[in-house]
């Protein structure tokens, strides 16, 4: 005999409740909870690096950057999710009455894993376009010197740009800056992973 269960669908109303008390991040994807795995070390230090270098390179050019802990809401998805790092030309709009979510980044960075790579390069991206505000996707490999870069161009037109070996430089296509890969991974221990 099979039992089946029943899977347990939540409102985003709900989520944010529960959210609130969880002692780990979720993601909420179309009335479901997805607990998110956590990040190595490395995985951290990249993101950090990015959002670092950005926020002092950009000082006093009206850009604000945002690491894993402020949530992006993407309302054509339903769906409520951490990117590793998001940028915000001038002030971030919110949802709702409290400061953890924001709508709209005109740059989002994701430090890919094993686990969430293929979900960051496809289904996760088709929701991130949905954004209007949003004009860059940066791809950070964490386990080799490679970054991938999505710009917009056009209602549903988008680059494709590839920067391999430790002495690339990416230059980002919709803000003025670049960073080189020698600060991007800084002090990450490729070999260790």
């Amino acid at each position: 005999m099979q039992i089946q269960t029943q899977k347990r669908y939540y409102t985003p109303a709900e989520y944010l409740e529960l959210e609130e008390k969880a002692a780990y991040k979720n993601e909420y994807r179309n009335g479901e909870i997805i607990s998110m795995t956590g990040g190595t070390t490395e995985h951290n230090k990249i993101a950090l690096n990015f959002a670092a270098y950005f926020k002092f390179g950009m000082r006093g050019k009206g850009y604000q950057s945002f690491i894993g802990d402020v949530r992006l809401w993407i309302p054509d998805y339903t769906q409520y999710t951490y990117p590793d790092v998001m940028i915000v030309a001038g002030k971030p709009i919110y949802e709702g009455n409290n400061r953890t979510t924001i709508v709209n980044p005109c740059l989002i960075v994701e430090v890919l894993s094993k686990s969430t790579q293929n979900y960051d390069k496809g289904e996760k991206f088709t929701h991130y376009r949905s954004i209007p505000e949003l004009q860059e996707y940066i791809l950070i490999d964490q386990y080799s010197f490679h970054v991938e870069q999505l710009v917009k161009e056009s209602e549903n037109r988008w680059s494709f740009q590839e920067y391999n070996g430790e002495n690339s430089l990416l230059k980002l296509g919709t803000i003025a800056y670049e960073i080189s890969f020698r600060d991007l991974y800084e002090e990450v221990d490729l070999k260790a992973l």
